[in-house]
C-alpha cells in the first residue's frame, strides 16, 4: 500500500457529498500541482449505464450490505509503476486507496448476478484529460424549484474556455461521443485487473 501516497488521507482530501465528479477531479489537481507521481498513471473513471442505475457496494451512503443505486459514480485508478492498481473512492467503506481487484470484488460483484438493465459500464479518461476538459456549473443538482439537493462546493465551479457544463457528455456511456475509452465492466475488470 502507498503509505505517502499520490494523495492526502481521506479525511484531509477536498470533498463534497453528491459531487463525486468534482471530488475526483480536486484528487486529480492535486497530482497534477504536487508532481510528485506522473500525472499519465491516474484516470477519472465515470460508473454509469444507459439507465443511469448502477449498483455499487461498500458505498457510505448504504451502511448495510446492500448496494446504493446510483445514476452515475466517479472514482480515480491509479496504474502504478510498481505494477499494483488503486482505486480511489471518498463514498466507500472500503481502504483508501484499495487494491483494484479487492475494489471490483467488493464494490461492483459480478455482472452475472445482476438484471441486464443494471449492469456497469465505466468511462476511463485519462487525468489529464480530465483536468483540461470537465465543467460543471452543478445545474444537475438543483430541483424544479432551484434549490440545491446537496449543499455544492464553497470553491467556483469548474469551467473550461469551452464549457461552463458538459457532464453529461462524461457520464455518457456511448464510446462515440465524450473523451476516454468506454467499457463494460468485465472488458475494464481484464483490461486493469493485476491477475490478466
Amino acid at each position: 500500500m502507498e503509505a505517502s501516497g499520490p494523495v492526502p488521507s481521506a479525511a484531509a482530501c477536498a470533498y463534497s457529498s453528491c459531487y463525486c465528479e468534482e471530488n475526483i477531479w480536486k484528487l486529480c489537481e492535486y497530482i497534477q500541482n504536487r508532481n510528485r507521481y506522473p500525472l499519465e498513471e491516474f484516470y477519472a473513471v465515470f460508473i454509469s449505464n444507459e439507465r443511469r442505475m448502477v449498483p455499487i457496494w461498500k458505498q457510505r451512503a448504504e451502511p448495510g450490505d446492500g448496494p446504493v443505486i446510483w445514476d452515475y459514480h466517479v472514482v480515480l485508478l491509479h496504474l502504478s509503476s510498481g505494477g499494483q492498481s488503486f482505486v480511489y473512492d471518498l463514498d466507500t467503506v472500503l481502504p483508501f486507496p484499495c487494491a483494484f481487484d479487492a475494489y471490483v470484488e467488493d464494490s461492483f460483484k459480478s455482472d452475472d448476478d445482476i438484471l441486464p438493465r443494471f449492469r456497469r459500464k465505466l468511462r476511463v479518461i485519462p487525468a489529464d484529460c480530465y483536468l483540461k476538459n470537465f465543467a460543471s456549473d452543478r445545474s444537475h443538482m438543483k430541483d424544479s424549484s432551484g434549490n440545491w439537493r446537496a449543499p455544492p462546493p464553497l470553491y467556483p465551479c469548474i469551467e473550461t474556455a469551452d464549457s461552463k457544463m458538459n457532464l453529461d457528455s462524461f457520464i455518457s456511456m456511448n464510446p462515440e461521443t465524450g473523451w476516454g475509452a468506454v467499457y463494460p465492466l468485465p472488458d475494464f475488470v481484464r483490461r486493469f485487473s493485476c491477475k490478466r
